[in-house]
């Protein structure tokens, strides 16, 4: 984690700073004096050179590490902070991005003489591009392979001045580890001294785990049941000795190893719910169970209008359009134009080198660029279908079209494909959801013979393990920022923790909340094996009895090719009648994205079909977003909300030209 982020000019002024933990001015100063002034520590280090942050050598003051970059022609240096001890390897790139961004808002300003003072709100910037990179480089950790110590007794922190994994309990240890030696001769360890939050070297009785024993242990099964025998029977003896007057109520099960239950353990193990405890009288009594969930910054995934409304923002999309162009500036700068075949549509007039401006184009002059166009398409995660169809249409539209004198076919092709793309992601009706919801569940004040209100209904489909009951979540979270009262209905009765997932959604939402004293929120639940159609119908009546303003309706995932399955979506569409319909795809789906959304679209039956799409899980394919182009293509149904991690604040909006420059880049 970073201590601090400074950007300051040469002349030794602070533009802006951010500061996690006090870091005392001499470190910036020391940095100053020997980096540029004196130039002991890096000669000729300069901001003469807009060089990446990479290539910049490293300042190290008391327990410090500084990394810099800098920007020659406004003479800005950037600065990050942290402890030495930490490896922080994303470092560079935000120095780099931050640069970027930076000259790229306030560029402008700076450029004012005797400028000591930047008018700016770049906090969001920079906590938004340390969030995504510190994110990413955790992702990368988690793929790593783990070392395994054979040592069984782990060395202290404090031998290497690094942290070391904590050691592996017994039980949990791998086939492929060696196993000690227990031939070799032991010696006497003093184990050294360890921090205090490390784990015990020797675990305590109620952590140790015994490992089942396998094919080679030598115990037959009937020596196996023995023992489990003998354990069951020991066990009772002691509870009989233990048993007072009354008896216990009955106890859940917990079953062993060796196939035997446990009849002693008592814990429930479902945390949805409040936890019970009960006496050897057999009274039970509910406490509340505190979830502790993190507070959410509202702030990072939205802003409020005059009007008061909470509506998402996009600033991701803005960031990464900046630092986008960036790029394209100095890739353009650094090389030339290369053919669309072999490097795709960054230079398309490679291949027409020989056609000059004022020419018609013919067929024969579009064909190989639009195959390669084809191809990019196609490694972005468009459906074939779909990017061959938008292809033939460019190439129609090219055809006979005479370039002019001062018009590169490069341009030419690269403005048609946009305009095609723009055309498709473009919505033909309002995704305004909140005045939809406004307009449902309020009266009228100027027309007095309009509909009285009624809970706004939105159900949520998919296939399984999209995102369905966590984009639910999100949604919720957003409608809860506007302040509207939300009833959550649990219909999917047939996935096994679906109905404890959604449980644990509406404590969390609950509970945040009651903190900023926004909307709220309940669930609505009938257990498992019912009928859903009819447990959403219920829960419209049951809001609409109460007065709430939402209904969001969770529904069972389901394969887009299982007929039986998907019939049932007609019954359901009847009954609760929902107001929107919204269908949650995968950004990592690819090609069936395509029959997906047409067959949800087509199974409500033929007066009722889809109303937007949900792309979830945006946040892990990078440039490859085309299966929001092969989605909407398919159906002309536009897409309504991005998933862009698993908090609740992770939904954004759509932007259109950011989703075409990731596709045309």
């Amino acid at each position: 984690m970073l201590d601090g982020f400074e950007i300051l000019t040469t002349s030794g002024v602070v533009l802006w700073s951010k500061s996690y933990i006090p870091v005392s001015a001499g470190v910036i100063n020391s940095f100053i004096k020997d980096v540029f002034i004196e130039e002991t520590i890096a000669p000729g280090a300069s901001v003469a050179d807009n060089a990446s942050a990479a290539k910049n050598p490293s300042y190290k003051k008391d327990k410090y590490t500084l990394r810099w970059a800098s920007v020659k022609d406004l003479g800005l240096i950037f600065v990050a902070v942290y402890q030495s001890l930490l490896h922080l390897s994303w470092v560079d790139k935000l120095l780099d991005n931050i640069r970027i961004l930076f000259v790229d808002l306030y560029g402008d300003q700076v450029k004012k003489p005797h400028t000591s003072i930047v008018e700016c709100d770049f906090d969001g910037y920079f906590d938004q591009q340390v969030k995504e990179l510190e994110g990413s480089a955790e992702r990368l950790t988690q793929r790593a392979p783990q070392i395994v110590h054979d040592d069984l007794t782990p060395p202290s922190s404090s031998d290497n001045g690094l942290d070391e994994p904590p050691p592996h309990l017994p039980g949990l240890l791998g086939n492929h580890q060696r196993k000690p030696d227990s031939t070799s001769p032991s010696t006497e360890v003093t184990p050294t001294s360890t921090p205090g939050t490390s784990r015990p070297g020797t675990p305590q009785t109620g952590h140790l785990l015994s490992a089942k024993p396998g094919r080679g242990s030598g115990m037959s099964r009937r020596a196996k049941k023995a023992a489990a025998t003998n354990t069951a029977t020991s066990n009772e003896n002691s509870k009989k000795k233990e048993k007072t007057g009354k008896s216990r109520g009955k106890q859940m099960r917990k079953w062993d190893s060796a196939g035997m239950a446990d009849d002693d353990n008592d814990i429930m193990l479902d945390y949805s719910s409040t936890a019970v405890s009960g006496d050897m009288d057999g009274d039970s009594t509910s406490r509340p169970v505190s979830s502790g969930v993190d507070a959410v910054d509202a702030a990072t995934s939205g802003t409020r209008t005059g009007k008061g409304q909470y509506v998402l923002k996009d600033l991701d999309d803005e960031v990464h359009s900046i630092l986008q162009d960036a790029n394209e500036k100095k890739a353009q700068s650094a090389t030339s134009s290369k053919g669309v075949v072999g490097a795709g549509l960054g230079a398309i007039s490679g291949l027409f080198r020989n056609v000059v401006g004022g020419k018609t184009l013919t067929k024969e002059d579009l064909e190989k660029p639009v195959k390669g166009m084809e191809e990019h398409l196609i490694k972005k995660n468009v459906a074939r279908e779909a990017a061959v169809r938008l292809c033939d249409g460019v190439e129609k539209e090219l055809i006979g079209h005479k370039t002019s004198s001062f018009e590169s076919v490069d341009s030419t092709i690269r403005t048609a494909m946009e305009s095609s793309l723009r055309k498709i992601l473009t919505p033909t009706t309002s995704l305004d959801i909140l005045r939809s919801i406004t307009a449902i569940t309020q009266h009228s004040k100027s027309n007095p013979l309009s509909a009285p209100p009624r809970p706004y209904v939105i159900s949520i489909v998919g296939v399984n393990g999209v995102g369905k009951s966590t984009n639910l979540s999100k949604l919720a979270f957003f409608l809860l920022q506007n302040n509207f009262k939300l009833l959550i209905a649990a219909c999917d009765t047939f996935r096994s923790g679906a109905v404890e997932q959604l449980r644990v959604h509406a404590r969390n939402l609950k509970e945040l909340s009651q903190r900023e004293e926004l909307g709220s929120v309940e669930l609505y639940e009938k257990g498992y094996g019912k009928d859903a159609a009819h447990i959403a119908k219920d829960a419209v009546a049951y809001a609409a009895q109460q007065g709430f303003d939402v209904v969001l309706i969770d529904t069972a995932g389901r394969r887009h090719n299982d007929a039986r399955l998907m019939s049932s979506l007609e019954k359901f569409a009847q009954l609760a009648r929902p107001d929107k319909i919204l269908m949650v795809g995968e950004a990592l789906v690819g090609t069936d994205s395509v029959a997906q959304a047409r067959a949800f679209n087509a199974a409500f039956g033929g007066k009722r079909g889809l109303d937007g799409f949900i792309i979830s899980k945006c946040d892990t394919v990078g440039e490859m977003v085309g299966t929001l182009v092969s989605m909407v293509h398919a159906t002309g149904i536009p897409v309504v909300f991005l998933g862009t991690g698993q908090h609740y604040g992770d939904l954004r909006t759509v932007n259109v030209g950011w989703v075409v420059g990731l596709l045309m880049s």
